[in-house]
């Protein structure tokens, strides 16, 4: 989510800096719109002609309970372990898991509801899908979609609400410091009411950079027809790998309102938002923030702004289309024996992803050192036995400096199946493809590439690797 001013926490997610476009005094200036009683739909539209359905949820469930945790991952209090406090935006409430600030209806909505005590203490939800793998199939394009309701309350009384629908890059989650240049992909955001959705694009480095940190590249546009606080609207996000060059844009009720083309941002600034293994989705209703602040024009939330207005959210859906139907599946897969690009992960720690300068090309993972990690899903290594590992990599380490890079299967903590050392190669884009062997394995399993080194220092870049009989 955007900030504007003040700047986040070094690396903080994006919890939108919105514009300073002339919102400032306009704020306060909303007429206040008489609530209106909305219906939602009781379930996911059937997709679109050519687009696969893979992942959904239409917040089925009895009144008063918690959306689903096969689903969702609940954000508590007002960071993440070890990251940016207030999540790096400024906003106050408390994130809970109290159905009272976020449960289904009953009727197939999902209610996030911000409430303050007799103290004036607020509190609110986040949550975000377990799922970190969304991203459109090679050469083809992912789909993100939310029917909304933002909170109906507009004027003075909604000074400080700030409701979401965002996406963060998945090696955001467990490192939570390496933002904006994992990417974010703002949905749908808005704030004191606004008649207005904005749709922002978060990546490279902040402050400044190609995205303009801390504000992004965004564009905004007033809800069709009935307000953005009092009806439901469609918003949708696409990431469109089949045109050249590639595009995300984004749409309300099905009209377009913003777009970022890829040559529009440097070559490794793209490839580091898009090389790595997906997107995972947010949906929040914050209070208090830069966002809010900056387009009021003074602090929020003040005396006037009232609790207890939820943002309505009927589903959520991603559905891919076209590609190549020999890729892996975004949540991983795929034979052991193929080559594995090593952005291509489902989950990691301490890594980055950068471009690789020589023939080979691609993307690399690095650079890591003791204790980073990546973990690849559903690797199959088939019936018969693997008894090879083979990695390219490189190293620009100092003098004195080397590491192991090894494999471990299904779990961090189970010992290595194998490993090689690997010390300085003559630099980090100096690249080396050097074989180990490894413990017979068949079957399926989660790979694990992990980097034990006896200093600090980073050792070690990856491009890819495979494994061979």
């Amino acid at each position: 989510m955007p900030r504007t001013s003040p700047p986040p926490h070094p690396g903080a997610p994006p919890r939108r800096r919105r514009r300073l476009v002339a919102f400032g005094a306009a704020a306060a200036a909303v007429a206040i719109i008489t609530p209106l009683t909305q219906t939602a739909e009781a379930s996911v539209p059937p997709p679109d002609a050519g687009w696969s359905q893979v992942w959904a949820d239409d917040f089925n469930g009895a009144a008063g309970t918690l959306p689903s945790s096969s689903n969702w991952i609940f954000d508590i209090g007002h960071n993440y372990p070890g990251g940016p406090g207030n999540w790096g935006t400024g906003e106050i409430a408390a994130h809970t898991n109290n159905p009272a600030n976020v449960s289904v209806d009953g009727a197939g909505n999902l209610r996030i509801t911000p409430l303050r005590d007799g103290a004036g203490n607020w509190t609110s939800a986040r949550i975000e899908t377990q799922r970190t793998d969304f991203k459109p199939p090679a050469g083809g394009v992912l789909r993100i979609e939310g029917r909304i309701q933002m909170p109906n309350v507009t004027g003075n009384p909604a000074l400080g609400y700030w409701p979401a629908f965002w996406a963060l890059g998945a090696p955001f989650r467990g490192n939570y410091w390496n933002w904006p240049g994992i990417g974010e992909f703002d949905i749908m955001e808005n704030v004191n009411g606004i008649n207005s959705v904005w749709g922002v694009l978060h990546c490279g480095v902040s402050p400044g950079g190609p995205c303009n940190e801390t504000t992004g590249i965004g564009a905004n546009r007033a809800c069709p027809g009935a307000s953005c606080q009092s009806a439901y609207h469609t918003y949708r996000f696409e990431w469109d790998q089949s045109v050249s060059p590639n595009q995300l844009r984004w749409y309300v009720d099905g009209q377009q309102f913003h777009s970022v083309s890829q040559n529009q941002l440097p070559a490794d600034t793209w490839n580091q938002m898009t090389g790595h293994g997906g997107y995972f989705v947010i949906l929040n209703v914050a209070i208090g923030g830069a966002f809010p602040d900056a387009l009021a024009g003074r602090a929020t939330p003040v005396a006037e702004t009232v609790p207890g207005r939820p943002m309505m959210v009927d589903y959520v859906a991603v559905w891919t289309r076209g590609g190549s139907p020999t890729d892996p599946p975004p949540g991983g897969g795929g034979s052991a024996y193929n080559r594995i690009e090593a952005e291509a992960f489902q989950q990691q720690a301490g890594l980055t992803i950068g471009a690789a300068t020589d023939t080979g090309g691609g993307s690399y993972v690095g650079p890591a050192g003791n204790g980073d990690w990546a973990r690849y899903n559903g690797i199959d290594f088939g019936a018969t036995p693997a008894t090879q590992f083979v990695a390219r990599v490189a190293s620009g380490a100092a003098g004195g400096v080397s590491g192991l890079v090894e494999v471990r299967l299904d779990s961090r903590s189970n010992a290595p199946i194998g490993s090689f050392a690997v010390a300085n190669t003559g630099g980090w884009q100096s690249w080396r493809t050097i074989p180990a062997n490894i413990s017979n394995v068949t079957g399926v399993h989660d790979v694990y590439l992990t980097f034990t080194s006896g200093q600090p220092a980073d050792f070690v870049n990856v491009n890819w690797f495979n494994f061979g009989h």
